[in-house]
């Protein structure tokens, strides 16, 4: 499921127009209309659209099209009652693309805009969300909440996929038909409650609700795992043959997927002093899911199982002096898996916990703030990909990911602002069924960081005239769990300039300004996603 946030209603009426264009024949439109519908202003609504085509950069005989569109409502339905209503529905369609793939201990060394499919492999998706949220202020002190959230999402995708089988001597990769198709629906509500109460001198910020998810899904796949034509890496054909139609690819998997949780949490911020606060928390779950199976060569099983757990959450502030913050945090997760073996089992779900402790500043009274902190993350039953069948999954059976990271943001002086970040992580497979147990996980760079620094003209004729640089690195990493290849480092240097006037905003953006090859990211010998190559996008935006 796409996360989506919608921008919210206006009292003032605004009104926004945007055209981009760039690289790759990329053209995108855009429109953000807000105003009250009453004179009173309790009704208002905003409605965002967007339109796409073109813009990517892999070497396919097609474009990327893509619509949204999320119309909102408002309505303040007395002083302490407010009642949001949206949607947003998405058509996206674009070429299907596993990217690259590993010849020994590396990344192929072929062009990174080449094929390894078809040049008409195809993705399409549909998604509709519904949405409300109604908000009552019981009294000063306390607040009420309510959401609802529907969402149903129908993929596709047609393609000739990487079988795994690449002759390193000849460079001809073996591949397999593939027609996927997923419907899913997912019904989501939330009610909490929220007010502040005080015990003596010391003041409480409760929270406590209820939440409850459904989840169904099904999977329809369709293959032909031995008559699709293989290609050579070094030098593709393609055409030789065609993909046939669904009833025609012999294997055939079936999944009908469905996940009920429901959730109870309660917290408290304890106030103990001006500069020293407290957060307990807790959340008890109770998931029952169910999958059956059934398959072309004569499966039809149903697997079931229950789970619950407590996850508890703590952590304190302790504010030294007003610009120094320091922390520490514990906290444990339960989260269901919705990923499915090649057998049709289950995966049990993943467990977490997590500790972090950090210092938090303010420089240049507030125009300035870092934050410095180490974490210890452990996870058991960790979804991945299952290398001999990439379309299913398994379950790692622990993970462990410690590190420091560093954030910097704000403005160094007028006009001038910078966001930076920096970390340093181990992530490596510490328990498992297999031979990857020791190993690093796959995508995981040890050093990553950016630094994005932008400064505008503030005075005289050239005011709103501005200009920006980024840099992005990150050190080499495992390709896949097996850490049978690695993915060598980069940075890359992108950069803006702009012009900010009244009610005009002029730009040009450039992504990968010395155009670099570097990789994007990775998790398989055969899925392998190579970055943008240097890329400029123009735009022009109005508001009224």
């Amino acid at each position: 499921m796409t996360n989506l946030i919608t921008e919210q209603p206006l009292s003032e009426p605004y009104y926004a127009l945007e055209g981009q264009v760039g690289s790759f024949g990329l053209v995108r439109p855009s429109l953000d209309f807000s105003e009250p519908l009453t004179r009173d202003r309790t009704l208002r609504y905003r409605l965002n659209a967007v339109y796409q085509n073109g813009g990517y950069f892999r070497d396919f005989n097609q474009e990327i099209e893509r619509y949204f569109i999320a119309p909102v409502i408002s309505w303040d339905i007395s002083d302490r009652a407010n009642l949001t209503v949206e949607a947003s529905y998405t058509n996206d369609e674009r070429p299907f693309d596993r990217g690259l793939v590993a010849l020994g201990d590396k990344v192929a060394d072929i062009p990174f805009d080449r094929v390894l499919g078809e040049l008409d492999d195809r993705f399409t998706q549909d998604e509709l969300n519904l949405e409300y949220r109604f908000e009552y202020q019981i009294s000063d002190d306390w607040t009420f909440r309510n959401g609802f959230r529907f969402t149903k999402q129908d993929s596709r995708f047609t393609a000739a996929e990487p079988e795994g089988g690449l002759d390193e001597d000849t460079g001809i990769l073996s591949r397999w038909w593939s027609d996927n198709r997923s419907d899913s629906e997912r019904y989501n509500l939330q009610a909490n409650v929220i007010g502040k109460v005080k015990t003596g001198s010391v003041e409480h910020t409760l929270l406590f609700g209820i939440d409850f998810l459904h989840l169904n899904e099904d999977f329809d796949n369709y293959f032909d795992f031995t008559n699709a034509p293989p290609i050579n890496i070094f030098n593709p054909v393609y055409g030789v043959a065609t993909i046939p139609s669904t009833e025609n690819l012999p294997d055939q998997f079936f999944f009908d997927n469905r996940i009920t949780n429901l959730g109870l949490f309660l917290q408290d911020q304890i106030t103990l002093l001006d500069n020293l606060k407290l957060l307990v928390g807790g959340r008890f779950d109770f998931v029952d899911q169910s999958n059956r199976f059934r398959s072309s060569f004569g499966d039809d099983s149903i697997t079931e199982q229950s789970n619950s757990a407590f996850t508890p959450r703590i952590g304190i502030v302790y504010q030294p002096i007003d610009p120094l913050s320091l922390y520490a945090s514990f906290s444990q997760s339960f989260v269901p898996n919705s990923g499915i073996t090649v057998d049709g089992d289950l995966l049990p779900p993943e467990r977490g916990t997590q500790y972090e402790v950090g210092i938090r500043g303010e420089l240049f009274d507030g125009q300035l703030t870092a934050n410095l902190a180490a974490f210890h993350i452990t996870k058991g039953n960790v979804s991945a990909t299952d290398l001999n069948n990439p379309n299913f999954s398994v379950a790692i059976g622990e993970v462990i990911s410690q590190g420091i990271e560093l954030d910097i943001l704000g403005e160094i002086s007028p006009g001038w602002n910078i966001i930076a970040s920096y970390a340093h992580t181990d992530a490596e497979i510490t328990r498992d069924n297999s031979p990857d147990e020791g190993n690093q996980l796959a995508g995981v760079p040890r050093n990553s960081g950016s630094l994005w620094t932008t400064y505008q003209i503030q005075s005289g004729d050239l005011r709103g005239l501005g200009a920006g640089i980024g840099l992005f690195f990150a050190s080499q990493r495992e390709g896949d769990r097996s850490n049978s290849f690695t993915v060598p480092g980069y940075l890359r240097t992108d950069a803006s300039l702009f012009y900010r006037r009244d009610n005009w905003n002029v730009a040009l953006n450039f992504r990968n300004l010395f155009n670099v090859d570097y990789i994007e990211s990775a998790d398989s010998r055969i899925r392998i996603s190579p970055g943008t190559p240097f890329t400029v996008v123009g735009s022009i935006s109005i508001t009224f």
